[in-house]
């Protein structure tokens, strides 16, 4: 190994005589360097979009939810808040209510959801640091909605002469004969809105939320029952050991993690980063098809010392070897420079912001060092089945030619 690597570091910092040879090695070396280059920065451009989505679900999502096992509403009993207060690992949960219901407000309309909230909400989740306008104040007459609800209908904070009238179907097994001319099919609620909150276009136009005892009203539901149980758990916490326990104080219910609750957006982000990834590792493999081209151009343009090393006793596999190892330092110097690049790039971004995506937001992206795993993988291992191919040029017939 030592001999063959010896002569391939030789060659690799050597010029030809050969004007034309030289082009194509300093193309083939920039190719290399430009396509590492922009495959780590596009893996870092998407774990940065990765992580910039998952903000606004995180915000919103509790650590772990319980959810029902069938239908749309569980019961909680008081016993069974004892039980949860005395798991260790949880440092607070809250009880919520959640139902589509019908929003009016000066003769416009939407159709959203209506959440009933406690005060413990706020403790389990983000949502009080998303308020823009207003401030969370949560009661009997007051409550939250989305940007994207108040620009559809009109709405305004502390709104006391137009609230928002939020109606809301009676529960029923869908027998109308008792219905009278004078019976409502619904149940209708006034609110004011105290503050209006900003995450993400459709969240924002998704949830109005309210007191749970006033929604429970609403809904005709006792005050034992909910759609959901939020949790917020201590930083030495299991999650996994949490959910069992959890489970066993509510059977009916069906606990789940923030990966497991935005399953589908989980799913679809790490499609999209894989196929990228495939994207531009088929670019790289059109690419370092320059690689077999230079090295092959190499062979033939030091054909005379290679017939030189043959008869002072190197063997063909050894000719074969100097080439591989030219073309592997070739691929790996090319990645390791180009990750180089592409992480003062990355760097630069991070800590200047200099690529906007609106005046006040910059391009979010990610430094993760298993990215640079995976690009100098990636060039190495392409390098070396390009480097590969290329040395099998070497035969006897070509040294004694």
């Amino acid at each position: 190994m030592g001999f063959p690597l010896y002569i391939a570091k030789r060659y690799l910092f050597s010029k030809s005589n050969q004007n034309a040879v030289n082009i194509i090695n300093f193309i083939t070396f920039f190719v290399i360097v430009v396509g590492s280059a922009a495959l780590f920065i596009v893996l870092s451009g998407f774990a940065g979009l990765k992580e910039f989505s998952l903000s606004y679900t995180n915000t919103i999502d509790p650590d772990l939810k319980a959810l029902p096992q069938t239908g749309k509403f569980f019961s909680i009993t008081p016993e069974q808040e004892e039980q949860l207060l005395k798991i260790k690992g949880i440092s607070s949960y809250s009880k919520e209510i959640e139902e589509k219901v019908y929003l009016s407000h000066r003769q416009k309309n939407h159709i959203a959801y209506i959440k009933g909230v406690d005060s413990n909400y706020i403790k389990v989740t983000g949502i009080d640091s998303t308020i823009q306008y207003g401030d969370w104040a949560i009661n009997l007459k007051q409550g939250v909605t989305g940007i994207g609800i108040a620009n559809l209908l009109g709405l305004t904070i502390n709104q006391y002469r137009n609230p928002l009238v939020i109606l809301a179907p009676k529960p029923g097994k869908g027998n109308t004969s008792q219905l009278t001319l004078k019976t409502k099919p619904y149940n209708e609620l006034a609110l004011i809105m105290s503050g209006v909150y900003i995450i993400e276009e459709n969240i924002d136009k998704k949830y109005v939320f309210a007191d749970l005892p006033l929604v429970q009203a609403l809904l005709e539901k006792e005050n034992t029952q909910v759609s959901g149980i939020n949790f917020k758990i201590s930083d030495d916490a299991t999650l996994n050991e949490l959910k069992k326990k959890i489970a066993t104080v509510l059977p009916a219910a069906n606990i789940k993690n923030r990966k497991e609750l935005n399953s589908t957006l989980y799913r679809m982000l790490n499609t999209e980063n894989l196929a990228t990834y495939l994207i531009f590792t088929l670019v790289l493999i059109i690419a370092l098809f320059n690689v077999v081209g230079a090295i092959i151009m190499m062979i033939l343009d030091k054909q005379q010392n290679s017939k030189t090393l043959y008869n002072l006793g190197t063997t063909i596999n050894e000719l074969r070897e100097i080439y591989f190892l030219q073309g592997v330092l070739v691929t790996s110097l090319g990645g390791f420079i180009g990750v180089l690049l592409g992480s003062l790039l990355i760097g630069s971004q991070l800590a200047f912001g200099w690529l906007k995506i609106t005046p006040t937001l910059s391009y979010p992206v990610q430094y993760n060092f298993s990215n640079v795993l995976i690009v100098l993988a990636t060039i190495i291992v392409l390098g070396v089945l390009a480097s590969l191919v290329a040395s099998r040029r070497i035969s006897k017939k070509l040294i004694t030619a």
